[in-house]
């Protein structure tokens, strides 16, 4: 996209009273965003949501002057941009109705074939949701995914770190311009974010903060990834209007259980109750129901793979399987007094080491 292409995008993005969806039918229906400015009033008058208010913010001059500034805004600070039309521009996000058509990048971020899930939930996140949170990172690890949430306080930023800390790429997705951070507090997690992934939003430096930010960047949140999951909820709360986007665009939503009784398990109670979510309980639940399969498994060697390396707990669970045939994992956890949530990541090394395998029904045997 050339830079006087650019300019015209952001002029359009910029225009009052046009939002996504109606800038991309001007697009499609003027072939180009330097058309839209160039169409007769009309013309333009002829186009179903587009009336003379619309036409006469169309053609004012102050559009072009106000992307001129942000396009140095852009440069000075090595700002990426991925326009809606454009290979670079995230796959997922393509196929939302509503999603911006110009999205700002920071940061070294890599889409291509990966697994994408969100991590949302209440900023008031109990250590209970903070266990559960990186836990659940840990266990998917194996299966490399990006990990996208919103960069705010609680939950947000206890997804990220855990991300970084298993080495996955993460994406803060945030409700302002590139020219602030916040909350400021976590400006000191900015550095390592962009190493392991970054940032994205559709704000320009000149928007005004607003709490209606934070739930226009969550159809951004919602819209990047194949699922999105909800830790632990409010009754009423951005984590659920998140999962609302997510079932609109008919993306998996996933919601952690708890206690009647648990004022940041309502959301998520009742997320599951009406059937907007599925009931997780267990991290490998998520690529049982995604259908993940992990990126590379050891092929098993005839000479026995058990003189790889195994830890104590792996080596019981080798020879539980050995001499019990194939179980459920729930089963082995069980019978082997071991966690559930570390039993499912030991498996994963395990078929990583080509020792076990997986077979349908969440059963597991040894090779």
């Amino acid at each position: 996209m050339t830079e006087t292409y650019l300019q015209s995008v952001l002029a359009l993005q910029h225009v009052p009273k046009i939002g996504s969806i109606i800038a991309k039918k001007l697009i499609a229906h003027c072939g180009s965003a330097e058309a839209v400015f160039k169409e007769k009033p009309s013309n333009l008058l002829k186009i179903d949501g587009i009336g003379k208010l619309t036409v006469e913010s169309l053609k004012d001059a102050s559009n072009f002057r106000d992307a001129e500034e942000e396009l140095k805004f852009i440069k000075d600070n090595d700002i990426a941009c991925l326009y809606f039309e454009e290979e670079s521009y995230p796959e997922r996000l393509k196929h939302c109705i509503d999603s911006p058509i110009l999205l700002f990048q920071r940061g070294d971020v890599n889409l291509k074939q990966q697994h994408i899930i969100s991590i949302v939930g209440t900023r008031k996140i109990t250590t209970s949701g903070i266990a559960f949170c990186e836990r659940l990172v840990e266990a998917l690890s194996p299966f490399n995914p990006v990990i996208v949430s919103g960069f705010a306080y609680g939950t947000d930023i206890t997804a990220h770190k855990a991300a970084m800390q298993n080495n996955l790429q993460t994406i803060g997705c945030l409700a302002h311009g590139f020219n602030q951070i916040y909350p400021k507090v976590h400006k000191k997690y900015v550095a390592d974010m962009e190493t392991h992934g970054g940032f994205f939003t559709d704000f320009w430096s000149t928007d005004t903060f607003d709490r209606n930010n934070f739930l226009k960047r969550n159809r951004i949140i919602a819209g990047l990834s194949e699922a999105t999951i909800v830790i632990e909820s409010a009754e009423k709360g951005g984590s659920l209007v998140t999962a609302d986007i997510a079932n609109s665009y008919n993306r998996d939503v996933f919601a952690v259980p708890g206690r009647v009784t648990d004022s940041q398990s309502i959301g998520c109670n009742n997320l599951i109750k009406y059937q907007k979510a599925h009931l997780l309980s267990n991290p490998m639940d998520v690529p049982y129901l995604l259908n993940w399969q992990l990126e590379s498994k050891a092929k098993p060697v005839v000479q026995k793979q058990l003189f790889v390396e195994l830890d104590a707990d792996e080596k019981l669970v080798y020879n539980y399987l050995k001499n019990n045939g194939k179980a459920l994992l729930d089963i082995i956890a069980l019978d082997c007094s071991l966690p559930s949530f570390k039993v499912a990541s030991m498996l994963l090394n395990m078929e990583l080491k080509g020792v076990i395998r997986p077979l349908p029904g969440k059963l597991f045997e040894v090779i």
